[in-house]
């Protein structure tokens, strides 16, 4: 399938509460990564289908939720794609090293998706 959703992520507000939560109720691995001054990651292995993870909202005073991120091929121009259609560019091409690059925008209705570019093999 061209462009599969590929990771879904949660920014929560209480990630101590989301992991108890979540992990009481599905039968997810969760396990933490240290991502430095920003705090700690948790992935989210759910076997087979798309995992995610969860982190503290990166931005203060706004609410909780799950974002998707899309794989695509070329992350530069499929952002200049997304934004010449009319979407709001929340975070421009931000690399995660050893393992891709994503944005993430707003669409014309108001829906948040990020795009996912992995790191070329």
């Amino acid at each position: 399938m061209a462009n599969p959703f590929v990771h879904v992520e949660l920014n929560t507000t209480d990630l101590d509460k989301a992991k108890k939560f979540y992990g009481s109720l599905f039968d997810w691995k969760l396990e933490d990564v240290p991502m430095g001054p920003a705090g700690t990651y948790t992935t989210i292995g759910v076997g087979t289908g798309v995992g995610g993870g969860m982190m503290t909202h990166p931005m203060p005073g706004q609410p909780s939720f799950w974002l998707s991120y899309v794989n695509v091929d070329n992350l530069a121009a499929s952002t200049a794609k997304a934004k010449s259609l009319g979407a709001t560019i929340i975070r421009d091409a931000t690399p995660v090293p050893g393992m891709g690059s994503f944005t993430i925008f707003m669409d014309p209705t108001g829906a948040v998706l990020a795009l996912w570019e992995p790191v070329k093999k």
